[in-house]
């Protein structure tokens, strides 16, 4: 059965893309998304920098049709302020607006926004209905277990948020105090996905860096798809190999330094193409070492490579790793 947000049909279970602050831009995107991911989002937007028309905050509004469906996620502290920009993120065109109530930074929960409203329901309640109300999109929320070991309300929190009408539900299985550390719970999930009263899609997000493990969850934890956040990061190809994986219980062969080398020149034309020469070259940086994780000896050229300013320089270099490294010979081998 096809598991539907709204009137988006995202298949039978779908792999997310989590919402990653300085990595799911349209970049990163572009290259999950030919990998076989059935949604993504945006990086999260601040609603007081959308109301201030910031321009990083409003760059962050960019998406583009290959990327459907796709949702744009926004957070905040204030209710009227979500308000406006959930009116503001829906003018975009995405297909849905997913609201943050898990990111567990500090400067953003003393702000009252993203997990520190797991401390004030009410408010979470309120603040959702206002944003349901506010936009003609599917509205869904990403949030966590709880603030602590000692109030991990999500089953409350699943209940109440559908009552105001939100379409489905992303649960991360870790506390905001755990924050990315000890090992992603996913039991309360489970619990949340048979309780009777639930019929939005529940996703499952937090350690999935693996088919295998996303095989297993699957059937253990009963969930409707699984959000993948960190495993993907320069290494887009999860995606193919769990869908794989699902499909023919044989693990895919992981991926060549020719194909590495491509999805990372295609990341980097794409970087450039939507930031501009120099910051396009300067926020790739951040990606060349997942990328060619696990090549022997690798470190010289990743230094030259986030070293390098020069694009013609940086696709010499990613060609010079062509030729040291050899083609289509998967990294297994080579370790």
């Amino acid at each position: 059965m096809s598991v539907k947000i709204g009137n988006i049909d995202l298949g039978e279970f779908p792999l997310l893309l989590a919402p990653m602050e300085d990595v799911s831009d349209p970049p990163f995107r572009f290259v999950c998304k030919q990998n076989g991911v059935d949604m993504m989002y945006t990086e999260f937007i601040s609603s007081e920098g959308l109301i201030r028309d910031a321009a990083k905050s409003k760059q962050k509004l960019d998406i583009f049709e290959y990327e459907r469906p796709i949702g744009i996620q926004i957070f905040g502290g204030d209710i009227d302020h979500m308000r406006e920009a959930a009116e503001i993120a829906s003018q975009a065109g995405p297909d849905l607006v997913d609201i943050n109530y898990g990111c567990p930074v500090k400067n953003v929960v003393c702000k009252g926004a993203g997990s520190s409203l797991l401390q004030d329901i009410d408010k979470m309640v309120k603040m959702t209905a206002a944003i349901v109300n506010a936009t003609h999109l599917p509205v869904t929320v990403k949030t966590r277990l709880g603030w602590d070991d000692s109030t991990k309300n999500a089953y409350e929190v699943a209940e109440r948020l559908q009552d105001v009408g939100i379409k489905a539900l992303t649960i991360h299985g870790r506390t905001r105090a755990q924050l990315y550390k000890g090992e992603a719970d996913w039991s309360l999930i489970r619990e949340i996905k048979r309780n009777p009263r639930i019929n939005i899609p529940i996703f499952g997000n937090g350690d999935i860096d693996s088919p295998e493990k996303a095989a297993d969850w699957r059937l253990e934890y009963e969930v409707d798809g699984i959000m993948i956040g960190r495993a993907a990061i320069g290494y887009p190809w999860i995606f193919r190999e769990i869908k794989h994986f699902f499909k023919t219980g044989e693990k895919l062969e992981g991926p060549t330094i020719e194909e590495r080398i491509s999805v990372c020149s295609t990341h980097l034309k794409k970087s450039i193409e939507w930031k501009g020469p120099k910051t396009g070259v300067f926020e790739m940086r951040r990606h060349y070492a997942n990328y060619f994780k696990g090549v022997p000896d690798f470190k010289p050229y990743r230094m030259r490579l986030v070293q390098e300013g020069e694009i013609s320089n940086i696709y010499a270099i990613l060609e010079e790793i062509a030729e040291v490294y050899g083609q289509n010979v998967p990294i297994g081998e080579l370790a």
